[in-house]
Parts: structure tokens; sequence; C-alpha cells
């Protein structure tokens, strides 16, 4: 997988914006990717250095529309810490 491959995009919502003054950025990922890809593709994509990443899963739930019901996608979240001296991602720059 490529690194733009992995990250499918950012989550912005107001936690996510509070975490960002402690150098803690969410992204949606795909679901195969662990932890050594997400750093690597994070590193590779913006140019800064990873301290830690923390990845949470999450499955599809169930739906019904009528007589048709099913499951919505299921979602995996990688919280991305950057190190101390590393440059903030331009991305959430406000």
């Amino acid at each position: 997988m490529e690194a733009r491959d992995i990250l499918k995009r950012p989550v912005i919502t107001e936690r996510t914006s509070e975490q960002m003054e402690f150098k803690k950025y969410t992204f949606e990922v795909d679901t195969r990717a662990n932890k050594t890809h997400i750093k690597q593709a994070i590193e590779e994509v913006f140019g800064v250095e990873v301290e830690k990443v923390n990845v949470q899963n999450y499955k599809g739930k169930f739906k019904r529309m009528g007589k048709h019901a099913g499951y919505t996608n299921k979602r995996r979240k990688a919280i991305v810490t950057l190190t101390a001296d590393s440059k903030d991602i331009e991305l959430f720059e406000i």
C-alpha cells in the first residue's frame, strides 16, 4: 500500500481540535493498515516525526430500510502523537 492509500481523511471535531494543542492529530485510515504503516505514511506525507500511534476499530452498525437490512462500513481511526520538536501539520492550521 502507498502512503496516500493508507490515510483516508482527517477527522475534525471539537475534541480533535482541542487535542491538536498537544500535537495529537486524528485520521481515518485503511482497515488493513497497522501502526507501523500509519507511522510511515504520516512521516512521508507531512514530513514530521511521529512519537506514538493509537488505533481504534469501529464495527459497522446494523441498519434497516424497509425490508432491506445490512451493516454500515467498518472504520479504523488513528490518533497520531508527534514529537515535541516536530513541526505542526499544516493541514490543520486555521
